[in-house]
């Protein structure tokens, strides 16, 4: 039996160096493949080396095979000293050549073979969460931390980033190369400013599951909070929200999301970047086409600013820009921690001291951990000796649950904290609402943007003991301020006080 020989102008160094390129490639591809399959835990920079590294190297050395044959039949044509050249025949009749063509078509097959299962893969492992979220430790960590704690963390990053469809894949992947270099060479801000200019229209990534035209109802919602009293006072305030919606050929569209393009059309011009001043409204009736244009009477646009600017369309994330990347204040954060029972709300002052250490600024999360420890140790240690003394696991407990609300929360190194991505929706810590809500808002005609509590909800019921209040009448409850500050409340808007900390 003779030996199998592979055609002579594969035994070059180049071509060489290029086989063993791409078996060691193709042979790393198959290993860690199997290991992702077996294995329970996925880890990102086995899907990097497995999708993205070793395809370059396998295609490479697949491309240095012919090149090395190419130089060397260029060798063997001088060194035949041969003047006239001629293109390499194609003749299988000769047994060399069939040996050839058998090989070059295999190993063609093979390829495709290869090529359109990691090309497959690679696609997933791109849309995946593992890329999305723990590729870029650092820089992605608030964004992923915060999402696995939100409403939409069982919803991929792609669903809403990109959407379906081959065309925003390609540009999303495209905008994503500026990424890659920002981060290897460190060139990206810290915190990433928000509103990203360059997402899909939220229409159609949020209306894939969200069906704006069959949101008709009100919803409750029970907002807790608790006082920076001694005794941690519980005062929840009962809602029900006008979420409203509806569909036009069915009944008048009503609520919250008459602001969508069911029956009307909302357009806005915002003075910054983060579009929190928003000075000119534009509604357009799309049933009969009638235009108004609200501007905010003490501070409004002129002739020129209006010219030059482009109306922004409101839409989903207009008002829910923090969908699943959502940063708690320290208040809020606490408040639940205290209302699930994460803290025991019996001791003396829990709201105020674990509220003060996790809003404090700090350098680094190790800085923070540390400093929430002691910051609550000493205040019971010196404040209430004998509820420090009787009561260590608790205050251990409550150590342990602030820390972990930071580190949920608050990211030193990118600069991440609440106050640094506003959240619109309400007006509590935010100014949300009342960027078009405000009371200042009129048309030429004298028409006003309403401000009053009731056009979005109805208090069912409010405050606790002796100071609890429910509603007796569809009208509701007019808000109670559980501290005495007047009728300051009806002026001024809750965000102005409330930012988060102790106000």
């Amino acid at each position: 039996m003779k030996k199998l020989r592979l055609p002579g102008l594969l035994y070059n160094w180049v071509s060489i160096l290029g086989a063993m390129t791409a078996v060691i490639a193709l042979m790393i591809m198959t290993v860690l493949y199997v290991i992702g399959v077996l294995s329970k835990q996925t880890n990102p920079y086995l899907g990097i080396v497995t999708y993205l590294i070793s395809p370059f190297f396998l295609l490479g050395g697949l491309l240095l095979i012919p090149i090395g044959m190419f130089f060397r039949w260029r060798r063997l044509k001088k060194a035949r000293d041969q003047v006239e050249r001629f293109w390499p025949s194609i003749d299988l009749n000769q047994k060399g050549q069939r040996k050839a063509a058998f090989v070059f078509f295999l190993g063609t097959f093979l390829f495709f073979i290869i090529s359109a299962v990691g090309s497959y893969e690679s696609y997933h492992f791109t849309e995946s969460l593992t890329f999305c979220g723990r590729i870029c430790h650092k820089v992605m960590k608030p964004e992923y931390t915060a999402y696995q704690n939100s409403p939409h963390a069982r919803v991929a990053c792609v669903e809403c980033h990109v959407g379906p469809g081959a065309d925003w894949y390609a540009k999303s992947k495209l905008s994503g190369l500026y990424q890659v270099y920002a981060t290897l060479f460190n060139k990206y801000p810290r915190p990433i400013p928000t509103p990203i200019k360059n997402l899909r229209p939220a229409r159609e990534t949020c209306e894939q599951c969200h069906w704006p035209q069959k949101f008709f109802a009100s919803q409750q919602q029970i907002f807790d909070h608790y006082l920076y009293d001694e005794k941690n006072t519980h005062w929840p305030i009962n809602l029900l929200i006008k979420t409203g919606g509806g569909d036009p050929r069915t009944g008048k569209v009503s609520g919250i999301h008459w602001h969508m393009y069911i029956d009307n059309q909302i357009e806005y011009i915002a003075r910054d970047s983060t579009r929190l001043d928003i000075p000119w409204v534009k509604k357009t009736d799309l049933t009969t086409g009638q235009v108004t244009i609200y501007q905010d009477t003490e501070n409004p646009l002129s002739e020129e600013e209006i010219k030059k600017a482009t109306p922004r369309s409101l839409d989903c994330m207009d008002c829910h820009d923090r969908p699943s990347h959502i940063y708690n204040p320290a208040d809020h954060a606490i408040d639940q921690a205290l209302l699930i029972g994460l803290i025991d709300k019996s001791l003396p002052a829990v709201k105020k001291i674990a509220v003060q250490a996790m809003s404090a600024k700090y350098e680094t999360e190790e800085e923070a951990r540390l400093a929430i420890a002691k910051t609550i140790d000493e205040f019971y240690q010196k404040n209430y000796p004998d509820v420090y003394e009787k009561n260590q696991a608790a205050i251990t407990q409550i150590i342990e649950t602030t820390q972990r609300e930071f580190s949920q929360n608050i990211f030193p190194y990118m600069g991440v904290r609440w106050d640094k991505y506003p959240n619109n929706i309400g007006h509590f810590y935010f100014k949300g609402c009342f960027r078009c809500h405000s009371g200042t808002h009129s048309s030429k005609d004298g028409q006003t943007i309403f401000r009053d509590c009731n056009t979005c909800h109805v208090i069912i019921s409010q405050g606790s003991g002796d100071q609890a209040q429910w509603a007796t009448s569809e009208a509701g409850l007019e808000f109670k301020h559980p501290v005495d500050i007047s009728e300051a409340w009806k002026e001024m808007g809750c965000y102005e006080c409330h930012s988060g900390i102790q106000p």
